[in-house]
């Protein structure tokens, strides 16, 4: 008999951190994720949002998270000031940072915000 795995895509609020716990007491997925033994193929930073895949299948998260496996991925980003165009060909050409240098990003800039769920902290007036 073959072992049924369990995958659940959960949306991950802004402020969460992806993970069942932490020592700081900063709110985690433990309140949001009513079952034991799955964890997040993946991480968004607590102050992002959007889907986030948790599972107990180590060989698909090892292929989700693999950046062998090349898997694309969709990120609406909002930035202070509007990009122009020598930084948006930076991100299409790779950018360096600490650790590397990222692959090449399709990129385009939207003419008007899409619809999205309200932020305790909206991006646009934080001073960090």
């Amino acid at each position: 008999m073959s072992k049924r795995f369990r995958t659940i895509a959960l949306y991950k609020p802004y402020g969460v951190l992806c993970q069942f716990r932490d020592s700081s007491g900063r709110p985690t997925l433990a309140p949001l994720v009513p079952m034991a033994g799955v964890y997040a193929a993946g991480r968004l930073d607590s102050d992002s949002e959007g889907l986030l895949l948790l599972t107990d299948d180590g060989s698909l998260a090892h292929r989700l998270t693999d950046p062998r496996f090349a898997h694309p991925k969709t990120y609406l980003v909002q930035v202070e000031r509007v990009p122009e165009a020598p930084a948006l060909d930076a991100l299409r050409a790779g950018v360096v940072l600490r650790d590397g240098q990222t692959r090449p990003a399709q990129v385009e800039l939207l003419e008007k915000t899409p619809p999205l769920p309200d932020r305790p902290a909206p991006i646009r007036f934080r001073k960090t």
